[in-house]
């Protein structure tokens, strides 16, 4: 009989998903339930438990920094290597040595970011004012907390804050510190988060616990009164304006002007610059004021140089021969960051959700939860006399017959039946009797028992007092005001920044130098060179140099006063003036304009137009087939901005970019080698600049514009095969004797 083939036995599937290099499988979800179960976590992660800070105006980084120093015990003691430091503190903070010793750094008295250093340093800790004064390595520095520390965290061991497991729950540190003072205005503090930032300025301790007395003692008191303005470790000068100041103070929104604080040295013809705005660093000073010499807009400087040492910030200015300081200095005020803004921006976190306040809800919502930090020390404190208090009720039942306690210890032959004895025999609970048995032999004089007891009616009346201040609001109140008193007369410093009111303002004004405006003919090259040549230059000129290589994009006859646009592949566009270029001859390169304008790496010049007086419009055409009118005004500004970001849509790659006066016949080329020629008045002005357009050109898939060019240069001889009278079109397929040359990379 013929034996039944055997089925082989089925494998087992191992499921692969997930695992690297095998094919896993793909599972399809809402992109609103993904933002709700993925991005809004890990965004709300980084509102609160990184970038905002809370209302005891620390960030988590900096609690966990100056809690471990705290425990460590550094704050009455001796200074350590900042090495150590950061190594105890991840145990708080997991996220790398790095990271914690950087916000040491800015705590530090050395560096001078803060009004009130929370870290005594020792060694180089780097400037704030200064971008390229790298600190030393943590194992070359030194530090402790500073002083004010003691307010910092005075009580936090009477249960006046929550603690909470660390990362690991391994250990518990503080969810906030117990601050006496209004830290949270007082220390400067700046965080970027998810669709959210923080920007808060410093002001001077004195004045904001005077403000805060000042709100609790009257609701409707001005603010102004006691609290002029912000006040920086940096100095300098605080160009004061009320109704901006009122809208800050009012919104928790708006900008304050600084001003760097100078003086002239006659002797030497100089001028010193000592203090600089918050906002800015030496280092951009500096190089804004050579970019300004070399494009010849500043000529009344000889020399300048950072003589920043030991003693502080110091930037001197050599004048040139009859420069009057103060013309000179109205003008770098005006086009360098020795006058800046600080941007305001109060965002704190409230009960764990961020709120953007003004200065005066902000000291409410701290004067509250101070009030609650006060009534859990003071419940605490009930807490520890109220136990005190019930052990010495007990010694004193004891002391009523000393000899039958005695009798009752001796008499009790098993040791764990003595505080139940003594529990029967004088009444008293188990906590008192514990106490009681405790206490030595030596101590059992009635002179010792009676000191201790005398000491009852002293607990019951602090313990009324402290019953009193909970349920009063008004003492709740006065405590704290004590404590900021208390404060301010310890810590407060005179301010640091000065305010200037507008009576008090320089009213020199510095009148630009008119520019001379002559006619000037201007050559483009395709790797991006421009030569400015005079009329009279160009006619004893022989034939244009360009560098090997490269062609001659454009020229255009102009004034030397008309401003540029270049646009760049990164969608930014860069404005100068004709008159920012020297005068070139035929026989020179020209500027190049990268290096000249300060493009950023790798950019490149897509197409430069001479901007006139902003009449006409502007066509970018994408490989999309989409075609944006924006007109020319829509790059005009007021102010002195050499650098528009988002100068046109990145949404599709750019084909061509076209200056016009007046609606023209455009022809458009695709790479499917069809073409289409239309009006540009079908097309409607879009005053945004980096709007996407209107599809014009239908196009195949696959396909793509390639090319657009004015029809009376495209040598197109059918032109009424590809004239569309709506958009969009596919167009028509282009005719061999319709081909059109190469177009020139840039069109004017």
């Amino acid at each position: 009989m013929a034996r039944k083939k055997q089925e082989p036995e089925k494998k087992k599937k191992i499921n692969t998903d997930g695992i690297m290099g095998l094919v896993g499988s793909t599972t399809e979800q809402a992109i609103t339930e993904t933002l709700e179960s993925n991005y809004m976590p890990y965004a709300m992660s980084v509102i609160v438990s990184r970038a905002i800070p809370e209302i005891d105006g620390f960030k988590p980084s900096h609690r966990k920094l100056l809690y471990t120093m705290y425990k460590m015990g550094l704050l009455n003691g001796g200074r350590t290597k900042s090495a150590n430091i950061v190594g105890q503190t991840m145990r708080l903070n997991p996220h790398g040595d790095a990271a914690i010793y950087e916000t040491m750094v800015r705590l530090a008295k050395g560096n001078e970011t803060l009004l009130h250093p929370f870290v005594d340093s020792k060694g180089n800790f780097g400037k704030v004012y200064s971008r390229d004064m790298a600190y030393a390595a943590a194992r070359y520095t030194e530090a402790k907390l500073d002083g004010i520390c003691a307010e910092i965290f005075k009580d936090i061991d009477s249960d006046t804050v929550d603690m909470v497991d660390n990362y690991d729950a391994t250990m518990k540190e503080p969810a906030l510190l117990p601050t006496t003072f209004p830290n949270v205005l007082v220390s400067a503090n700046q965080g970027i988060a998810v669709g959210m930032a923080s920007n808060i300025c410093s002001f001077n301790l004195k004045e904001v616990c005077d403000t805060a007395i000042a709100l609790m003692n009257n609701p409707d008191h001005d603010i102004l009164e006691t609290l002029p303005g912000p006040d920086f470790s940096t100095g300098a000068q605080l160009l004061f304006d009320e109704a901006t100041t009122r809208e800050i103070y009012n919104t928790g929104r708006g900008s304050f002007k600084l001003r760097a604080k100078w003086h002239y040295v006659k002797e030497g013809n100089l001028i010193e610059i000592t203090e600089i705005p918050y906002s800015t660093a030496t280092e951009v000073i500096m190089d804004k004021v050579a970019e300004l010499i070399k494009n010849g807009k500043i000529k009344e400087i000889a020399d300048m140089r950072d003589e920043t040492d030991l003693g502080g910030l110091k930037l001197t200015i050599d004048l040139k021969r009859g420069v009057e300081p103060d013309k000179l200095m109205q003008k770098l005020f005006r086009l360098t960051p020795l006058q800046d803004s600080f941007a305001c921006n109060f965002n704190v976190l409230i009960a764990g959700m961020p709120k953007v306040m003004g200065v005066g809800e902000i000291l409410e919502e701290w004067t509250a939860w101070r009030t609650d930090c006060v009534k859990r020390r003071i419940f605490f404190q009930i807490g520890k006399k109220e136990e005190r208090l019930h052990l010495l009720k007990g010694l004193e039942r004891i002391l009523l017959d000393i000899d039958k306690a005695i009798r009752v210890i001796r008499e009790t032959e098993q040791e764990s039946e003595v505080i139940p004895n003594l529990m029967i025999e004088f009444g008293i609970d188990e906590i008192q009797a514990n106490y009681v048995a405790e206490i030595k032999l030596r101590n059992i004089n009635k002179e010792y028992i009676l000191k201790q007891t005398r000491a009852i009616d002293d607990l019951e009346r602090e313990i009324d007092s402290l019953r009193g201040t909970l349920n009063s609001s008004r003492r709740l109140k006065s405590v704290i005001i004590k404590e900021l008193q208390t404060v301010s007369d310890k810590f407060g410093k005179p301010r640091k920044t000065e305010i200037v009111y507008e009576t008090q303002e320089s009213v020199v004004e510095d009148e630009e130098e008119p520019i001379p405006d002559y006619p000037v003919t201007v050559f483009v090259s395709r790797e991006g060179y421009l030569k400015k040549i005079t009329a009279q230059s160009l006619r004893m000129s022989g034939e244009q140099k360009f560098k090997e290589g490269d062609t001659l994009a454009f020229s255009k006859e102009s004034s030397n006063r008309c401003e540029i646009l270049v646009f760049t592949d990164k969608q930014q566009c860069y404005k100068s003036r004709l008159s920012d270029f020297d005068d070139g001859k035929a026989s020179q390169l020209g500027d190049y304009l990268p290096q000249k304008l300060g493009f950023d790496p790798d950019e490149k010049v897509v197409q430069v137009i001479l901007a006139g007086d902003y009449k006409g419009f502007i066509l970018f055409f994408f490989e999309n087939g989409k075609v944006a009118r924006v007109p020319l005004s829509a790059y005009e500004t007021k102010t002195n901005r050499r650098k528009l970001t988002g100068a046109y849509s990145d949404k599709s790659p750019l084909v061509s970019v076209m200056a016009l006066d007046e609606d023209v016949q455009v022809a458009l080329y695709s790479t499917d080698g069809r073409a289409a020629i239309f009006s540009t008045a079908q097309l409607l002005p879009k005053t945004t600049r980096n709007t996407q357009g209107v599809a014009v050109m239908t196009l195949k898939k696959k396909a793509v514009l390639r090319d657009a060019a004015l029809l009376e240069n495209s040598g197109i001889v059918n032109q009424s095969r590809y004239r569309t009278k709506t958009i969009p079109s596919a167009g028509a397929v282009l005719k061999e004797e319709d081909s059109p040359e190469k177009q020139q990379m840039f069109e004017v």
